[in-house]
């Protein structure tokens, strides 16, 4: 076990790298011009180049890449173009929102979807799976934006549940800090229970159908012993598999929740940061965005021998 621990966070070291690596390129090659941006539309061209000299974006691409790694090292993201502040500090600003969407809505999301994919299973090809079913595919084919837009006129304008923008620190007291939040997890999470729901679903069809099954309802076992003690144990790996790959759901719909529910999050401040050609503020949250996603798999690779041993070998 030790060993496997080892190979996969060794194995994460290049990943990260070439996520780097990918990150600055991207935006060392997008259009648009923060020089322009920062000089404003009324200077001239030498003003124009000599903004782009003093933040050093006429040096060549690789000296920028190894200047901006190694910064990385020592914990410096460097400053935003625009308000010349830290980007880690305006990332700590900005990071309990953003947290708090995201494990709020991967707990209500996994605690709504598995026992969906359960009944969808147990009950295939009966109303109760296809009403499910039928959700799920709802869920995938709204877009967050619209589903967002919705919940907010039905409990937000029409019922006056919840507030229908801002977001309330955890510091204020768990009910407002929750009241806040719950518009917009149920509007981020609508894919998610979906894509957790169907991939369950089929897992647990496809092993329900499998010899020891058959042989564990011939010993006499009951319904619930089959179901919880046999199936949904073998169904852990592609469920657990599933809750990682969805993590990536989470991050690219932060930006567009945060933008609609006006959360002062890190997807509001990657979106501002675009308009801007913030570059520094994007390669930043992107980063870390990115490794957030390789960490979360690395977890779920590490998770995968305590639901089945062989994988340890």
């Amino acid at each position: 076990m030790f060993n496997l621990v080892i190979r996969r966070v060794a194995a994460t070291v290049p990943v990260m790298g070439l996520v780097a690596l990918i990150v600055f390129s991207l935006l060392y090659l997008a259009p648009g011009d923060p020089a322009l941006v920062i000089a404003g539309d009324q200077a001239t061209a030498a003003q124009i180049e000599q903004v782009r000299t003093n933040l050093g974006l006429n040096d060549p691409f690789w000296y920028r890449f190894g200047s901006w790694l190694l910064g990385i090292l020592r914990g410096d993201l460097g400053n935003s173009l625009i308000s010349n502040v830290p980007v880690s500090t305006l990332i700590m600003q900005r990071i309990e929102p953003t947290i708090s969407l995201m494990v709020l809505t991967l707990l209500w999301s996994v605690i709504v979807a598995v026992p969906l994919a359960v009944i969808a299973a147990w009950k295939r090809g009966k109303p109760v799976d296809r009403v499910i079913m039928s959700f799920g595919v709802l869920g995938f084919s709204v877009p967050v934006f619209v589903f967002a837009y919705c919940l907010s006129y039905i409990f937000a304008i029409q019922l006056r549940w919840v507030p229908i923008q801002g977001y309330v620190p955890l510091s204020r007291g768990v009910w407002p800090w929750l009241n806040s939040l719950i518009l917009p997890a149920v509007a981020l999470g609508s894919s998610y229970v979906a894509l957790i729901s169907r991939i369950g679903r089929a897992a647990l069809i496809e092993i329900l159908q499998q010899d020891y099954i058959r042989t564990a309802r011939a010993k006499g076992a009951s319904s619930t012993s089959v179901l919880f003690e046999h199936a949904l144990k073998n169904a852990a790996v592609p469920l657990v598999t599933v809750v990682g790959i969805g993590v990536g759901l989470l991050i690219g719909g932060a930006v567009v929740t945060e933008t609609v529910f006006a959360l002062p999050g890190l997807g509001r401040l990657t979106a501002d940061s675009i308009l801007r050609r913030d570059y520094p503020v994007i390669q930043g949250v992107v980063l870390l965005f990115s490794f957030t996603y390789v960490l979360v798999n690395l977890a779920v690779d590490l998770l995968y021998p305590l639901f089945d041993p062989r994988i340890r070998h």
